[in-house]
């Protein structure tokens, strides 16, 4: 083959090649090409800029902008989106069910007029790059459910589904957005009411929101949205008019009050003016809403915007603690000194008391009660007189704080206070308080103060003892006598002194017990009153064959409620056990031996021996 003719066909097999993928590959499949021939229409969605819809003499223009459609004939509004979408969705899947040829038509004038086709007052017109002619609506078809439709003169006469006449065939109103406002609760990032009582101003900081007129305050993020929500999912109950000329008809000339709606992509804001009562409809109220320049009726729900009072829309919440950055917490209690708490990934230390480990369940109880805590009177807005409250020298202060241990481009190395609580005078039943960065004082509960623990020794983890029961070599229990008991070289427990049998089982259960000891808490520095000058049991046990490491638990006196007051000699103050482990603690170790059955003459047994029990002293 020569050269030219090979070059020739090469050429031919490009240009097939890229006939194939670049236009029939775009081509509808053989699926969707037989779905577009049994369309009544072909359109792209995409690419519509509008739609118009004359229906006798209402002719209602709608337009697209961006994802979003307007009305911008007869008057100028907001659509509502789901209404042209499902026009658009009709109209994309609008099948012909039958057609009449076009050439018969020609024949037969009359037929236009039969089909209700030839003065139609319902059109429609698609706008947009390849949209299809202007669609004609005639009358209902002998088949049910199915009318006579035409697109374009001279074209064929379809039978297809009412269901596009129906989307259609409504008053210029009934296309408009019933939805007040297409901003969403998110998007709102500050807000301004204006009422008789005055002007009130929030503005959302992170995930919060705050009050910043007509004081500065924590607000109330629940009540603050329950606002908002009034508006940003209010439904127009009817649409009154544009909001050109006398508005006084509606009492909006001058309103009763407004509340303006900020996105941060929008300074100017929404508002919404509210107005007079409906004379006829009640349970109504004019509104005046400037996104849409049109006065509309709401609900009479929205009036509750107008009783709003800056004292409804604070934080009762005393404090309000990010625990992502919380990294210390100093409780500075007056005379007593300060405790500081430290995290290191998800556990605690006392930072005062070289780093020991800390009860970390106690330090989440304090920050759940701190963060759920409620004020029960706002005392005063301006903290001028620290004195009155004893605030001047607060009788306990908390800080939370964040920690870093190197500078970074972000912070400087060390502690950074993020929020501080100072506790003030005792009032009754309330104890006044102030939070660090807010300028006012507040009232609380007396009842919470004794829930913060001041001394550093009720900070500590609850676990007395980590051993095994197997690691215990010697175990010495003082009673109201001693029982001293040691492993012998097959692991077996044997008096130290005397030949008594033992009750192994019950010596298992004191060991398991004893060296998982675990307190229900912790009551603080050591007092008389803990009972140990007169303990109840006293008992050591090492955990080496040499008897170096050397352990003891002493418990005291009854705490209450069913449990007792112990301590023991590698840590400081008195905690408290519960009923169950005091009782296992003081298990008999001797066992009771059983008795001999022996023959009497008449035939009957008795015991030969009686064993006397331990005695185990009565709890003082």
């Amino acid at each position: 083959m020569k050269t030219k003719t090979t070059l020739l066909l090469l050429a031919v097999a490009v240009a097939v090649a890229v006939y194939i993928k670049f236009y029939e590959s775009k081509g509808p499949n053989t699926e969707e090409a037989k779905r577009q021939a049994g369309n009544v229409v072909n359109f792209e969605r995409d690419s519509l800029d509008g739609i118009v819809i004359q229906n006798g003499d209402d002719k209602v223009e709608l337009r697209r902008q961006g994802q979003k459609w307007r009305i911008e004939a007869p008057f100028k509004d907001q659509a509502d989106r789901g209404t042209v979408e499902n026009l658009l969705a009709d109209l994309d899947n609008w099948q012909k069910y039958d057609a009449i040829p076009a050439s018969e038509i020609a024949k037969n004038k009359n037929k236009l007029d039969e089909f209700g086709l030839s003065k139609a007052k319902l059109r429609l017109k698609l706008l947009g790059k390849n949209a299809p002619p202007e669609i004609t609506f005639g009358n209902d078809a002998a088949l049910q459910g199915k009318m006579y439709v035409r697109v374009g003169d001279g074209s064929d006469v379809f039978l297809a589904a009412q269901s596009v006449r129906n989307d259609i065939a409504k008053k210029p109103e009934d296309f408009r957005d019933r939805k007040l406002t297409d901003l969403n609760m998110a998007q709102v990032t500050r807000a301004l009411l204006k009422t008789a009582a005055g002007e009130m101003e929030l503005e959302k900081k992170a995930d919060h929101w705050e009050i910043v007129k007509p004081l500065r305050a924590r607000g109330d993020d629940q009540k603050i949205a329950d606002i908002l929500a009034q508006v940003t999912t209010a439904q127009i109950q009817q649409f009154i008019a544009e909001d050109r000329g006398d508005l006084r008809p509606y009492g909006l000339a001058e309103p009763r009050g407004s509340i303006t709606l900020f996105s941060t992509d929008d300074k100017n804001g929404q508002v919404l003016q509210i107005g007079g009562v409906p004379e006829k409809e009640k349970e109504q109220v004019y509104v005046r809403f400037t996104a849409r320049n049109a006065v509309y009726t709401l609900p009479k729900k929205i009036e509750e915007i107008l009783a709003v009072k800056p004292a409804d829309l604070r934080n009762r919440h005393l404090v309000r603690i990010d625990t992502n950055q919380l990294d210390r917490i100093t409780i500075d209690a007056a005379g007593k000194g300060k405790t500081v708490l430290a995290r290191k990934e998800e556990n605690w230390t006392i930072a005062s008391r070289n780093k020991q480990a800390a009860n970390a369940s106690e330090v989440n109880r304090l920050l759940d009660l701190l963060q759920n805590e409620l004020v029960t009177k706002f005392v005063d807005d301006v903290a001028s007189d620290l004195p009155k409250y004893g605030l001047d020298k607060p009788q306990l202060q908390l800080t939370f704080s964040s920690f870093a241990s190197e500078n970074t481009a972000e912070t400087t190395a060390g502690e950074h206070p993020f929020a501080t609580i100072a506790f003030g005078k005792v009032d009754g039943d309330n104890v006044y308080a102030r939070l660090g960065d807010e300028p006012f004082i507040v009232a609380v509960r007396r009842g919470l103060l004794d829930n913060i623990f001041t001394d550093p020794l009720q900070w500590q983890e609850l676990a007395i003892f980590r051993f095994k029961a197997d690691e215990v070599h010697k175990l010495t229990v003082v009673t109201d006598h001693e029982s001293a008991l040691l492993r012998n070289a097959n692991k077996e427990w044997t008096w130290v002194k005397g030949d008594a049998p033992i009750q192994q089982t019950n010596v298992q259960s004191l060991l398991n017990t004893l060296t998982v000891s675990r307190a229900v808490r912790w009551a603080g520095a050591t007092i008389p009153g803990h009972g140990f000058e007169k303990p109840q049991i006293a008992i050591t046990f090492t955990t080496s064959p040499d008897d170096k490491a050397v352990h003891k638990l002493v418990v005291g006196g009854p705490a209450g409620g069913g449990m007792w007051f112990a301590r023991t000699d590698e840590r400081e103050g008195t905690f408290v056990i519960s009923n169950p482990d005091f009782n296992a603690l003081r298990l008999p170790l001797v066992a009771e031996p059983t008795p001999a059955a022996v023959a009497s003459p008449a035939g009957s047994t008795t015991p030969t021996a009686t064993a006397t029990p331990v005695t185990i002293p009565t709890p003082r």
